[in-house]
């Protein structure tokens, strides 16, 4: 491990999505307890993510060529500029198992930064000063951890995830405990179906609990098919922070492999995680939170990391219902 030392300036990178940067927290908020100033470079999608983070002075959005669904194009001049705004002696450069860091090492040291660490399987040459080996099997919020503390940010508490206090949000959800069913994802292969979702409110109502069904601007056909007469629906109504607050006023959060999960995780409320396997769940399960995992985690799309689901009426998720979802939650609440 590098012996640890006060940093004057340091940039963590983390250029993927909302729900990566989440994860990314712990090991800033190591970081920034050695640092006198923290960058977060992120991309576009993890943004808001990387605004509620506590440690972060700055936050770099750039949106890198080799990341991302829909990447942009090499651009030169862009990467100059970005260059140009990076102002950092040391870099701790975060990424999942199956990413490589060197191209993020290269454009930090055209920025001058002068120490670099990252997990890297291929040989870096000059790109990293240290080369770390993440555990096999590591959470991807223990494995940034354990970067961190090689690089000389031992964890300077808990660990678990966690944001800035988000705002009250009673006016939007009401009076009175609820449950937060989150029906959307990102990569169609990771979501349960409208149907199912619809059921499981039906249930849960049932059960004798009020539902609040939550998604972003682009969901609103979504959330309101799954909210029908039965729940609250607040699709497109909740930015980053509000849908915080929605997540921390909650009695458990209902979802499936997103970045409301591991927002949920970081306000502390319980999840019912419906987890598709084609990532792996040791890897990318609600972390420090108690949680109830639902879905067929050896179905043949196991670790594919397919973004449409390879096996016809998506069978790892939909072979759960509602019923089994509204036990999963009773079983939460009834542990709080």
């Amino acid at each position: 491990m590098r012996k640890a030392k006060t940093v004057r300036r340091a940039v963590v990178t983390r250029l993927d999505s909302f729900g990566d940067v989440l994860l990314a927290g712990p090991a800033v908020r190591a970081v920034a307890a050695r640092a006198e100033h923290v960058t977060l470079l992120c991309g576009p999608r993890g943004a808001p993510a990387a605004r509620l983070l506590p440690g972060v002075d700055e936050v770099l959005v750039w949106d890198a060529p080799w990341g991302g669904f829909d990447p942009p194009a090499v651009d030169r001049a862009g990467i100059d500029a970005l260059a140009d705004r990076i102002d950092a002696d040391t870099g701790l450069i975060l990424t999942s198992f199956h990413q490589s860091p060197l191209p993020t090492a290269l454009v930090l040291r055209l920025a001058g930064v002068g120490y670099l660490a990252a997990d890297s399987v291929d040989y870096p040459g000059s790109l990293l000063d240290l080369r770390h080996r993440r555990a096999p099997h590591a959470h991807e919020a223990e494995a940034a951890l354990e970067l961190a503390e090689a690089a000389g940010f031992p964890r300077p508490d808990d660990g678990r995830l966690r944001v800035l206090e988000p705002p009250a949000t009673t006016e939007l959800t009401g009076p009175g405990p609820y449950v937060v069913l989150h029906p959307g994802a990102s990569v169609p292969a990771r979501a349960w179906s409208p149907e199912r979702c619809a059921e499981a409110v039906r249930e849960l109502t049932a059960a004798g609990h009020r539902v609040v069904v939550t998604g972003g601007p682009g969901e609103r056909a979504l959330t309101a098919r799954v909210a029908g007469e039965h729940a609250l629906d607040l699709g497109g109504r909740t930015a980053a922070p509000e849908l915080a607050g929605v997540l921390a006023g909650a009695g458990a959060v209902v979802t499936g492999n997103t970045a409301p999960a591991h927002l949920a995780a970081a306000v502390g409320t319980p999840v019912v995680s419906l987890f598709a396997p084609v990532v792996p769940a040791e890897r990318w399960r609600p972390y420090g939170v108690p949680y109830v995992l639902l879905g067929d985690q050896d179905a043949p799309c196991a670790d594919s990391r397919a973004r449409e689901c390879p096996v016809p009426g998506h069978p790892c998720l939909n072979s759960v219902t509602g019923t089994d979802v509204a036990a999963a939650v009773d079983k939460l609440l009834g542990e709080a």
